[in-house]
């Protein structure tokens, strides 16, 4: 073996390992990505957990006020 084959090994070894380099940095960033948006989704669920409770309870008092909803009591009817 000659030092221009060993050259070319060494070049070629370089190469593969750069390629690596960057296929790693390239993964660690799409995984940071990722974890972004799970972050965000997250804290999106949160919030609409939130308002769908208020909302839930909106709605309760309307119908506890309203006499549509109100539960009716067979030993208090009235009669015509």
């Amino acid at each position: 073996m000659n030092s221009d084959d060993g050259d070319l090994e060494n070049q070629a070894e370089l190469e593969e390992k750069t390629r690596l380099i960057n296929q790693v940095l390239e993964l660690q960033h799409t995984l940071e990505d990722l974890s972004a948006r799970v972050d965000a989704v997250k804290e999106e669920n949160l919030k609409l957990k939130s308002e769908n409770q208020v909302l839930g309870q909106y709605i309760e008092n309307l119908m506890s006020a309203s006499s549509v909803f109100q539960t009716t009591d067979p030993r208090n009817k009235r009669t015509k």
